[in-house]
């Protein structure tokens, strides 16, 4: 019984020891990950990584790792022509089946899914900034976009009548075109100025699209929803590339 115990114990301290390495070796990992990262993706700031799944050593052992959580707080993505760019805030991705190099060089994964979200102000950049007239005598312009419930952006517009300022709202969809294009369109035509005016003209200023460019390792848009705050969008990729 004694030498029983006496294994029970060198059991449970090898076991303790182990954990303890393995938990020292997955943060080194983490932090070298994030460096990598940062500099793949030329990065303000490091990300957070948070590599998933114990044990870890086992998953070394092996050049994969099961699922890799990155983080962004703040995140600079092309918007276009221009060198423009639009920030995206919040990016969180889970990828799973991680291969990667010794160390850490590069880093592949076989899919990702995650959540971003774009502010209102950042999407109001690129809508139609200045007074266009629609009819003569009449302008308007886009000067605010705020969440309208049910899934929906509420566009506020500025009329101009004659030099008289009329405020205009309307209720507008937003959707996910290409998997690179957030597209936002009145659900109906507002009325400017009380007089008929075309469709056209009328969606030259109410509708818009925000193109975004060169998203961390090649994930694309999937699908885009009004909230609070801004517009949430859920994010996709296969074969996405942390680093190298």
């Amino acid at each position: 019984m004694r030498a029983l115990r006496i294994l029970l114990v060198i059991a449970v301290v090898l076991g303790a020891i182990f954990v303890i390495v393995d938990r020292v070796a997955v943060h080194f990992a983490e932090g070298e990950a994030a460096d990598r990262v940062r500099a793949s993706e030329g990065l303000a700031s490091t990300p957070d990584v948070d590599i998933r799944g114990f044990p870890f050593l086992t998953q070394v052992l092996g050049g994969s790792l099961d699922e890799v959580r990155v983080g962004i707080s703040d995140y600079e993505a092309g918007a276009g022509e221009g060198g423009k760019t639009i920030r995206i805030a919040d990016l969180r991705a889970d990828l799973r089946g991680v291969e990667f190099s010794g160390d850490f060089g590069s880093a592949v994964a076989d899919s990702a899914t995650g959540t971003a979200t774009i502010a209102y102000d950042e999407l109001l950049r690129n809508a139609k900034a200045e007074p266009t007239q629609v009819a003569p005598g009449i302008t308007a312009e886009v000067v605010a976009l705020a969440d309208g419930g049910n899934g929906k952006i509420k566009v506020a517009l500025e009329t101009t009548v004659l030099g008289t300022k009329l405020p205009v709202t309307v209720l507008s969809s937003v959707t996910v075109v290409d998997g690179n294009t957030v597209r936002v369109r009145a659900d109906a035509l507002p009325v400017l100025g009380g007089v008929e005016i075309a469709e056209s003209r009328v969606r030259r200023i109410t509708d818009f699209e925000q193109k975004i460019d060169g998203l961390p390792g090649g994930i694309s848009l999937e699908k885009v929803q009004a909230a609070a705050d801004g517009v949430d969008v859920t994010v996709s990729g296969k074969d996405v590339r942390l680093a190298g």
